[in-house]
């Protein structure tokens, strides 16, 4: 049941590949979850749908818009490329940005929550006090959501690990570079006889998802207690 070299190399690339999408994820994140916990404005809900696309888009459809987008004639890959002369076609960035968008929406949703749990109460006794915006937001707002963005990072790397459809669609399956662990689990089912190679990268998979989910509701719990003891 021990792992093999080349299994360490898929899991160590799987966690690199979360860990660098959920990081690059989490700054859009929370603007856009501050957006719609917080800001009224036309067009809300039609943001909100947007955000939450990928949720209900099949995977295989993110993974080819990404590729329309990031390819060498799409409008993002064409500009990173003319201008820096990079390119994340077929590269392990590739599916980090793969898993940073289809962790988008978990994020995003997570924090909302934990936004709008805050009392506002509490902002506006900072604001009496003759705080601004940005201190009330930094000494209040931030601290009392900061498990609920925790959890929401957590959940999104959960997310990134067994993410398959919009990564192998855009990128490929290139071993030491875009085989992660979903789809090194797909490439091992299609070899007759390769049962205990499956079995190990599944448990890691599912070790690894379930650890970061039981992590996420923790923090999750924790939020909550620590607003309610702010409450007035």
């Amino acid at each position: 049941m021990l792992l093999s070299p080349e299994e360490w190399e898929i899991v160590r690339l799987s966690m690199k590949v979360s860990a660098v999408g959920i990081v690059v994820a989490l700054p859009l994140a929370f603007a856009l979850a501050y957006l719609l916990a917080r800001v009224r404005f036309v067009g809300k809900a039609l943001v909100d749908a947007m955000v939450h696309l990928p949720l209900v888009l099949p995977p295989v459809v993110t993974g080819w818009l990404l590729l329309l987008a990031f390819g060498r004639q799409g409008p993002i890959g064409g500009w990173l490329e003319g201008w820096f002369g990079v390119s994340v076609m077929f590269r392990w960035t590739g599916a980090a940005i793969a898993a940073s968008v289809m962790a988008l929406p978990l994020m995003v949703r997570a924090i909302r929550l934990s936004i709008e749990a805050v009392d506002v109460r509490l902002e506006g006794a900072a604001r009496t006090l003759g705080a601004g915006r940005l201190r009330t937001f930094a000494t209040v707002t931030l601290p009392l959501c900061l498990p609920g963005v925790l959890a929401g990072l957590v959940l999104g790397f959960a997310r990134s690990i067994g993410e398959f459809g919009a990564t192998i669609t855009f990128v490929s399956n290139i071993p030491g570079e875009t085989q992660t662990l979903p789809i090194a689990i797909y490439a091992a089912l299609q070899i007759p006889g390769n049962d205990a190679a499956v079995v190990r990268l599944a448990i890691v998979s599912v070790v690894l998802s379930l650890g970061a989910l039981l992590v996420s509701e923790w923090l999750a719990r924790a939020g909550a207690a620590g607003r309610d003891a702010h409450v007035l």
